[in-house]
């Protein structure tokens, strides 16, 4: 790995931070409730206001939206002049921006409970925090049945990043005509139903757990795509069931962050070996030396914690030469890779290495 990070920070500045990462679930729940309770939203648009103001018109008690506030001004959210607080840029962000919502509730809602059992999936290999939210081996096996508000929060952080990858990647998939696609890990069908209104003729099979398909298939039939878009149900990680050959594109898609890189190989083995020397295989992901920015980077850091405790014990968002050196080890070449695709996407194309 190249250097990444220093340690410049004077001591006053390192201390004040040590305090944020101890009080920081604490900090948390406050920035939550500012959003949720409407302070940020009445500070957005009265521009600035009292704390008796605020909990007069929102029917909030003066000392719910004292300490709350007075919180808000450590998280740098909120300012106070003249006996008035007034909103931030890093408020308007916590209120308004959609990455940062979609963070927060996946954050409350997947991963609040759960995180506590961090040190114990550390040390036992094992999602320990996913009984928080159900009884299984991974928190792929339980998708369909987890309840709707954290379904919900599940769906839009996995969807979110990656719709915005779709209309710069649809040039690229479809430049050379391919005709069909093994859609490798679909999910509930986004990409593939992509791919069909983007192309009018081109084929696509899934291949996901059961939970998966059953909810794609549903999705194929209220697009009208039956005709084009078919779903196999297997077991991903078991490297007996060969993939089904004779797709122009195996795809992979924000899929193999949810493996080991041992799986991850296997994953790839059968890609290689259902392809055939004319065929291309894309994978589509997230990787934390790869971001323009240090907010992306720090995003793909706490989601790792989330595949350590939640969901399965033993995948992460990882450093490109990781999933390089898998590439190289499975028989293939990088033919082609486009960096910050979407807003923290990365694209490569392989090719079967012929010996």
């Amino acid at each position: 790995m190249k250097d990444f990070g220093s340690d410049k920070k004077n001591v006053l500045q390192a201390n004040l931070d040590a305090q944020k990462i101890a009080f920081a679930p604490i900090m948390f729940q406050a920035a939550k409730s500012l959003r949720n309770l409407g302070i940020l939203q009445y500070l957005f648009n009265k521009d600035k206001a009292s704390i008796e103001t605020i909990a007069t018109e929102l029917n909030l008690s003066v000392y719910g939206v004292k300490v709350l506030l007075e919180a808000g001004l450590s998280l740098e959210m909120v300012y106070l002049k003249n006996n008035e607080f007034i909103l931030t840029k890093t408020g308007y962000f916590v209120l308004r921006d959609e990455i940062t919502n979609i963070n927060m509730d996946f954050t409350q809602d997947v991963n609040y409970l759960a995180i506590n059992h961090l040190e114990k999936s550390i040390i036992n290999g094992k999602p320990e925090g996913l009984k928080e939210l159900g009884n299984w081996d991974t928190v792929y096996v339980g998708l369909s049945e987890l309840p709707e508000k954290i379904k919900k929060s599940w769906f839009d952080f996995d969807h979110f990043y990656s719709d915005y990858t779709f209309p710069e990647i649809m040039p690229i998939l479809f430049d050379n005509n391919p005709k069909s696609f093994l859609d490798v890990g679909g999910n509930t069908g986004k990409f593939a139903l992509q791919c069909a209104q983007y192309d009018s003729t081109v084929k696509i099979t899934i291949l996901d757990l059961p939970g998966q398909t059953n909810v794609a298939r549903k999705k194929i039939t209220e697009a009208g795509f039956e005709d084009r878009i078919s779903t196999i149900a297997i077991n991903l990680l078991d490297n007996s069931i060969p993939f089904p050959k004779g797709f122009d594109i195996i795809w992979m898609s924000q899929f193999i962050d949810c493996f080991s890189l041992d799986e991850i190989y296997g994953l790839f083995r059968r890609a290689y070996e259902a392809m055939s020397e004319n065929a291309s295989f894309y994978i589509l992901e997230t990787f934390w030396d790869l971001q323009r920015f240090q907010a992306s980077t720090y995003s793909l850091h706490a989601t790792s914690l989330y595949f350590t405790a939640v969901a399965n014990g033993n995948s992460q968002m990882y450093h490109s030469k990781d999933i390089l050196k898998v590439i190289e080890k499975a028989g293939f070449l990088v033919d082609e890779m486009h960096e910050i695709i979407g807003i923290s996407h990365t694209l490569i194309k392989c090719k079967k290495r012929i010996l």
